[in-house]
């Protein structure tokens, strides 16, 4: 589940929203336990054997010819790892067709100030169009920047369109809202929570937990970063000034990971905000998109895109990164927020370390939701006497989402390794393909690793009866963290 931030520090109304958060979430606690939750599609690693699907490949002009697509393949095996590429590849295509984009660009954002400062830019270029998706549309700091650039932009013509959900911006105030409509900002409330709100459009279990930004059909944006002010300031800026803002480190400085993609991924991307529009009956036509992108094919990136919804059959996500934990030969690096991922996931990690991969997890030391961090220690002595690697980052909020596989296979996204992302939630996440890129995630899993604390086994099993006791009450609330 991602966080909302704390309110101000203010008796009234903050106080009141905070305490409708609370009785949101108890009343989806509840709604869960007497309706049951989904259940998770079932690991079969035995499936590495089944016949791999069709690879399709889409270009600016459409899909490629059958020679176009073997060029554009071989071009990313020539990257590095060639074989591990190819096995990767087939992996993908088990679970049926890989649908992926050529010609792409992709830049990795690290923390707010840099990923705002991206999305900022991109939005005051915009030309003909902004579509914004966020969990959680805050309206201070710099979220409150970006809500004025979208105002400016609306008011030069622009047509800007926004979705938020309603549980995760249950602390914004709803003038706030009201302001960027009255400025000519369409905007929308996914699931209101009052189901008189927007008849037919109530599910106080299902959320919106995606974060995308789309700028014409020249850029798009997604990862773990919601429109919030705790992305003021770098993690970097926050570990140096430990052990002094220690007190307040939920508050600023999260340490997070966004992705900037341009080329022909990004109209796919704008697909998934257009069918949430419209599926929530949000008020307001669509603006289309126009004029050609900046540059057709501006880089070799070949990228998927994986939207998942609670309604489908299947996580499409969680079944992919399965799989490819299940197909890993040389390493798994994973940088996590939220990891309580139930039984078949742990057990992926610990097969993959025990038949020789090196498996390593950054996961946070400190956290905004203690369940949630309790329910991922539960299983901390297993996944270290399989052999995984643990550290734990603990003064900045670890709230990545990223996962790199035998330095091929690497996704950034918004959906957290447990139950709500798997089962509850819309979620975004992109696979990007090849050794380059694979390479920069591993130099960004490096770096968090080495300003994280390593969790050892002959450690860990000494800790005390208290941790043990919330331990288990994580695990028993998994299902609902």
């Amino acid at each position: 589940m991602t966080p909302l931030p704390r309110p101000p520090a203010n008796p009234g109304p903050g106080l009141a929203r905070r305490r409708a958060w609370v009785w949101a979430w108890v009343g989806s606690a509840l709604l869960f336990a007497l309706g049951g939750c989904s259940a998770l599609p079932a690991r079969t690693p035995e499936a590495a054997g089944a016949t791999p699907g069709r690879v399709n490949v889409q270009g600016a002009q459409g899909e490629l010819s059958r020679e176009q697509r073997r060029a554009t393949l071989l071009n990313v095996a020539a990257e590095g790892r060639h074989a591990l590429f190819e096995h990767h590849l087939r992996t993908l295509t088990r679970s049926g067709d890989a649908d992926l984009y050529r010609g792409n660009r992709t830049r990795l954002l690290v923390d707010g100030p840099a990923t705002f400062a991206a999305m900022k830019a991109a939005i005051a270029q915009a030309r003909h169009r902004v579509l914004l998706q966020s969990y959680i549309f805050e309206d201070q700091g710099v979220a409150a920047d970006v809500a004025e650039l979208l105002l400016q932009r609306a008011a030069q013509g622009v047509q800007v369109r926004v979705i938020y959900d309603a549980v995760g911006s249950i602390t914004t105030p709803t003038e706030f809202f009201k302001r960027l409509t009255d400025g000519g900002v369409g905007v929308c409330e996914f699931n209101p929570i009052n189901p008189v709100r927007r008849p037919g459009h109530w599910s106080i279990t299902h959320r919106d937990h995606r974060k995308l930004l789309v700028v014409d059909q020249d850029a798009a944006f997604t990862g773990g970063i919601n429109i919030s002010r705790v992305y003021g300031s770098g993690s970097a800026a926050l570990r140096r000034s430990a052990p002094a803002r220690t007190k307040d480190a939920a508050d600023d400085g999260w340490r997070d990971t966004q992705i900037e993609l341009r080329g022909p991924v990004v109209p796919a991307i704008a697909q998934v905000f257009e069918d949430t529009w419209r599926e929530q009956g949000c008020k307001g036509e669509l603006p289309a998109a126009q004029g050609r992108p900046a540059a057709p094919e501006p880089g070799d990136r070949v990228v998927k895109v994986l939207a998942s919804d609670p309604r489908d059959e299947g996580n499409r996500i969680y079944t992919a990164l399965l799989a490819a934990i299940d197909a890993a030969q040389q390493e798994v690096h994973i940088a996590m927020a939220y990891f309580a991922p139930g039984e078949a996931f742990v057990q992926a990690l610990c097969d993959a370390a025990q038949r020789g991969v090196s498996v390593a997890l950054v996961l946070p030391g400190r956290s905004d939701s203690r369940l949630a961090l309790h329910a991922g220690r539960s299983y901390y002595t297993r996944l270290l006497q399989a052999g995984v690697r643990i550290h734990e980052m603990d003064q900045a909020v670890m709230h990545a989402k990223t996962a790199v596989i035998d330095g091929v296979f690497s996704t950034v996204g918004s959906s957290n390794l447990d139950w709500l992302s798997f089962v509850a939630n819309n979620e975004l996440n992109v696979i990007v393909l090849g050794d380059e890129f694979g390479s920069q995630m591993n130099a960004l899993f490096d770096k968090d690793r080495r300003e994280s604390r390593p969790v050892a086994l002959e450690d860990w099993q000494r800790r005390g009866l208290g941790q043990r006791v919330m331990e288990g009450v994580g695990r028993l609330m998994e299902r609902w963290l």
